[in-house]
C-alpha cells in the first residue's frame, strides 16, 4: 500500500492520469492525497471531478480557493470567468451531483500515524493543530448545510486577517477560509497579508512566507500544501512541502511517494507560461 500526494491539478486531467500511471496507482490498495484546486484554468475540470469522485475512499483531498470559487459560480454568486474554463463542467448533466459532492469535502487532512497535515494554502502559524481542526470543521459544516450559499456570498474579502478565539460568525469563517485556501504571506506576528503575491525574494519586509514563521503545527507535523505555483516547491524549510509546480501554466504535475520519499513529475501538455528560467525540478525533501 502506497500513499501518493499530488499538487494542484487545476483541470489537468490527462497529466493526472499519466502521472498516476507512472506509479501504477491502484485505488484498491493505495491512497491519493490531493492539495486542492482540482478545477479551473486547465481544460479538463469536469473529467478531473468525475475521476476523483469515482475513487471514493481511496482519495483524501482538501478544497482550494478555485474549488470554492466554482461552488460560488454554480450558486450564482460569482461570475464564470472564461479563463477558468469551467463552462463544460457547469453545463454537464451531472454538475449538480458533482457540486454537491465537492462542497462536502474537507479543508484539512491530518494523519496522526504519519504525522502529516495537508491544507491547500498551508497552516497559519497562529494555530495549533486542535484549533486548525476546529476551524476546518466549522467551515465544512456550513458548506455541507443548506445555507451554504449565504456563506459563499460572504466568504470574499480580506478581513479579518488576525486570528482570535473571540472571532464569531461570518468573520470567523472568512478568516479560516482565507487561512486554509488563500494565504501566502504573514506579518511576523502571524497576521495574514492577503495582498502580496510576489516571489519570496521580492516581498518587502516585514512580510514573510507563512512557512518561515514558526508555528505549533510545523513543530510536530510535516505540512504539505499547494496553492503557490511560482514557488515550484523551492525555498521551504524542512518538513514543509509545497507540491504546486504549475501544471496548468505549462510547468508540471508533481507527485510525492510518501513511503519512499520520492518525487515523480509529469510535464504539462501546455506551453510553459512561467519564466523560462524557472526550474521544473521536483521540490527538495
Amino acid at each position: 500500500m502506497s500513499t501518493y500526494l499530488i499538487g494542484d491539478v487545476h483541470g489537468c486531467y490527462d497529466e493526472l492520469r499519466a502521472l498516476l500511471q507512472q506509479v501504477d496507482f491502484n485505488p484498491e490498495q493505495d491512497t491519493l492525497w490531493l492539495t486542492g484546486d482540482l478545477v479551473a484554468r486547465g481544460p479538463g475540470s469536469l473529467e478531473v471531478l468525475r475521476y476523483v469522485k469515482s475513487l471514493g475512499d481511496a482519495v483524501r483531498l482538501v478544497l482550494g480557493n478555485h474549488d470554492l470559487h466554482l461552488l460560488a459560480v454554480y450558486a450564482g454568486i460569482s461570475r464564470n470567468k472564461p479563463k477558468d474554463r469551467l463552462t463544460t463542467l457547469l453545463e454537464a448533466d451531472d454538475a449538480d451531483e458533482l457540486i454537491n459532492w465537492l462542497r462536502r469535502q474537507p479543508l484539512l487532512q491530518v494523519d496522526e500515524e504519519k504525522k502529516l497535515v495537508m491544507g491547500h494554502a498551508g497552516i497559519t502559524p497562529q494555530w495549533d493543530i486542535e484549533t486548525a481542526k476546529k476551524c476546518a470543521r466549522e467551515v465544512e459544516a456550513v458548506l455541507a448545510s443548506d445555507s451554504y450559499p449565504l456563506f459563499l456570498d460572504a466568504m470574499y474579502g480580506d478581513m479579518p486577517n488576525n486570528w482570535s478565539e473571540d472571532l464569531t460568525g461570518l468573520a470567523r469563517l472568512r478568516f479560516s477560509t482565507n487561512a486554509f485556501t488563500r494565504m501566502r504571506y504573514c506579518f511576523p506576528n502571524g497576521q495574514l497579508d492577503m495582498i502580496c503575491k510576489d516571489a519570496p525574494e521580492s516581498a518587502l519586509p516585514p512580510l514573510k512566507p507563512w512557512f518561515n514563521i514558526e508555528g505549533p503545527v510545523a513543530r510536530d507535523y510535516t505540512i504539505v500544501f499547494g496553492h503557490w505555483a511560482s514557488l515550484e516547491g523551492k525555498g521551504t524549510p524542512e518538513g514543509i512541502i509545497g507540491l504546486d509546480t504549475g501544471c496548468c501554466w505549462g510547468g508540471a504535475l508533481t507527485l510525492l511517494h510518501w513511503e519512499e520519499q520520492r518525487y515523480v513529475v509529469q510535464p504539462s501538455n501546455r506551453e510553459k507560461a512561467l519564466d523560462s528560467s524557472d526550474s521544473l525540478a521536483p521540490p527538495a525533501l
